[in-house]
């Protein structure tokens, strides 16, 4: 039997699977995404493992397949899996938790909390930092107990830390035994500056985002209630978010083109408009799959429906801006 760890390779991921990693003792790390998980599972976890799933969404790809693998693995190894984004339309709560496995979800806290409270009994309390790590990376640090955590930590120090991690991984994005080496060395309650290569990525990235920040100024297109950049060579999140600020628009997305589609990330901060269920909604009928968290999501979709995504992705929010208007 093998022990495996699959997780995200952003900030909350790679904590995750960093304090999964310390409760364990020994794992096999490996790194997956929402739309590619259950073809991931099926090539590297057998029957009679024990797989922990770290930050990591159901994604209506493969949905039922995926749901008929882990009840398969949790039946003949077993399955640990952690979770925070938004559930599938087609699947609830009650419905996961009747599967033969520990379904760990809540929609508030961030993975890596999840992570911590799971194996807390067997970490120790110092671990709680790399919780904050994670929390941080992901906007999730006004829950309770990363607020309580906190206290615990000189917050400079902890904010700076947290930092080089997301910098430096966002600077390592397809590097993935360089991304394992972090969650190793996190996984020993290490310090994320202490990693040199870490470190010096984060500087790289930062100046690179600074770079990108201002070359995307006038690349901005600008449709309806929707604005966007493409191939902005950097980071799409920021730069999503980036779009957003300067466009004004009530949705940014950036996007890069790869293998026949558009890949991208969408931010808004109206409240109320949930881009995940936009998204889920949307994207399949385009051909593609999306989704995420209520203000931040990703999508994927053909080239050459682009056009059509941000048609329909306008007309959505025009329906959504009517219903408030009139008081629904």
């Amino acid at each position: 039997m093998a022990d495996w760890i699959i997780t995200h390779g952003d900030g909350d991921g790679v904590a995750s699977g960093a304090l999964a990693l310390a409760a364990l003792g020994r794992a096999r790390v490996y790194f997956s995404h929402p739309v590619g998980l259950y073809g991931d599972l099926r090539e590297v976890v057998k029957e009679g493992d024990r797989v922990v799933i770290c930050d990591i969404a159901l994604n209506e790809a493969h949905l039922g397949e995926l749901i008929k693998l882990l009840r398969r693995l949790g039946e003949r190894g077993e399955v640990i899996y952690i979770d925070h984004h938004p559930l599938p339309l087609k699947i609830g709560l009650p419905e996961l938790k009747e599967l033969p496995l520990n379904f760990i979800w809540d929609k508030g806290p961030c993975s890596s909390e999840l992570t911590f409270k799971f194996f807390e009994d067997t970490l120790d309390p110092d671990f709680d930092r790399v919780a904050i790590y994670g929390a941080i990376a992901d906007y999730a640090f006004n829950t309770p107990f990363i607020r309580r955590a906190l206290t615990r930590w000189d917050l400079r120090l902890i904010y700076f830390e947290a930092g080089v991690l997301s910098q430096g991984l966002e600077g390592s994005r397809g590097l993935h035994e360089f991304k394992r080496h972090v969650v190793e060395h996190l996984s020993r309650n290490l310090l994320p500056s202490s990693l040199s290569e870490l470190l010096v990525r984060a500087l790289i990235e930062s100046l690179n985002e600074e770079e990108m920040r201002v070359r995307i100024k006038d690349r901005i297109v600008r449709e309806g209630d929707v604005a966007y950049v493409l191939n902005p060579h950097g980071s799409l999140s920021k730069a999503a978010t980036y779009v957003k600020v300067m466009s004004g628009a009530k949705v940014g997305i950036a996007g890069e083109g790869r293998k026949g589609k558009i890949i991208m990330s969408l931010r808004t901060d109206i409240e109320g408009l949930d881009l995940n269920s936009v998204l889920r909604e949307l994207t399949p009928k385009l051909g593609g799959s999306g989704g995420g968290h209520e203000r931040a999501a990703g999508a994927r979709v053909p080239e050459d429906k682009f056009k059509v995504f941000i048609e329909e992705l306008n007309s959505l929010i025009s329906k959504f801006s009517n219903s408030i208007a009139e008081g629904k």
